[in-house]
């Protein structure tokens, strides 16, 4: 965690009038609430409907909500949405045609006003997530107007970790439970001794005008120590690590590797991993008629690499198995994401390994595929 020119420290009351001030300039606000069992994004009226005193217990395929002493807003982990949803909508309506009773047909391109979210409890990982988006979605040749628009007027408050979950590997894909960029705001949760409160940090103009408008007091030497300390620890307190490997070599020099055999057993092909995960940004379209034939709409919604279709040529598709499927989507994921947006497409935020309802795990699999290259190497080394 780095200290930015505007610190300060907000009690529970400035988190509240950080909400209403947001709310009243206008802003779609976007944090996490408890619902249906889960910690979820949703707008949010007011400071009151964030999770106090709910965290979460993760593992490979099971997600639970766990009740926390220390009342808590932001000790939870990752859930089952991340910022794509509104971001990146599921689906997104992008033009519709009408035939008149002449027979000319008139086309209606869908543009509304995009909303001006304000987005609370950014994680980490997912901050990184959505530069990676940026650069995917709007930094190429092909531009989504409808990502771009969306994103320029998003404010993002950024709330570092304090309480990594089992799944959990951010740090062994580059990053880390704090952040220095990225963000308008940037808060650390900190409960001691000394109450609830929060160290808040300006990372940009708009965010330190906001920041001067909000009940707050000087950013105390305790409270800056109780917030360095509380991430360092969640740092050294990640639940998986993917191994210390390049993991694009890796990709590419397994292609054959008998592992994915092993993981194509288990797979379902459902694509739950590709759903949640706060990078995977594939897209298709369809056309839809009413029964007159005179009113069309195209959509655009998310696809999967794990769908059949989602190769489809002529003849059919190019992956018809659940081996090559999954190995598209892994070494993709980890490996030519590097040749085509220069970096992995993996943050570690751990959300495929939860909502994968089989479990598998994609460290373990990573894991697993070095320790079959790592047999190989020595064997091939013995035979010379």
């Amino acid at each position: 965690m780095t200290t930015t020119t505007a610190t300060a420290v907000l009690d529970k009351d400035g988190l509240d009038a950080l909400v209403a001030a947001l709310v009243a300039d206008g802003r779609t606000v976007v944090g996490p609430t408890v619902r249906d069992g889960a910690v979820v994004l949703a707008e949010l009226e007011s400071a009151g409907q964030l999770p106090y005193g709910w965290g979460v217990e993760l593992e490979a395929g099971r997600y639970r909500l766990c009740h926390r002493e220390d009342g808590a807003a932001f000790a939870h982990s990752a859930g089952p949405q991340s910022w794509k949803n509104f971001l990146h909508p599921q689906r997104e309506k992008l033009w519709s045609a009408d035939r008149t009773a002449d027979g000319d047909v008139t086309m209606h391109a869908e543009r509304p006003e995009p909303p001006s979210y304000a987005f609370l409890g950014v994680r980490p990982c997912d901050l990184r997530a959505i530069e990676i988006q940026d650069r995917v979605l709007t930094g190429g040749h092909f531009r989504d107007t409808g990502y771009g628009e969306r994103r320029r007027g998003a404010f993002l408050i950024a709330v570092e970790c304090t309480a990594p979950g089992a799944t959990c590997f951010c740090v062994s894909m580059g990053g880390g439970p704090g952040t220095d960029s990225g963000f308008d705001l940037a808060l650390t949760e900190v409960i001691d001794e000394a109450g609830h409160r929060f160290l808040v940090r300006a990372g940009s103009d708009a965010g330190a005008t906001l920041l001067d408008k909000l009940p707050k007091r000087a950013a105390d030497s305790a409270t800056r120590d109780a917030a360095r300390t509380a991430v360092a620890g969640a740092a050294d307190a990640m639940g998986r690590a993917m191994p210390p490997v390049n993991l694009q070599q890796l990709m590419g020099e397994s292609l054959e590797a008998a592992r994915w055999d092993d993981v194509a057993s288990r797979c379902l092909t459902c694509g739950n991993c590709t759903m949640v995960c706060p990078t995977c940004f594939c897209t298709t379209t369809e056309e839809v008629t009413d029964l007159t034939g005179d009113h069309a709409e195209r959509w655009q919604r998310w696809d999967s690499c794990f769908d059949l279709d989602f190769s489809h040529l002529h003849g059919g598709p190019v992956r018809s198995s659940g081996r090559s499927r999954y190995r598209q989507w892994l070494t993709h994921k980890l490996g030519t994401w590097h040749d085509q947006f220069d970096s992995s497409g993996c943050v570690g935020c751990g959300r495929c390994i939860v909502w994968c309802p089989v479990g598998i795990d994609i460290t373990e699999e990573v894991t697993a595929l070095k320790a079959e290259a790592d047999e190989k190497t020595h064997q091939e080394e013995a035979e010379q």
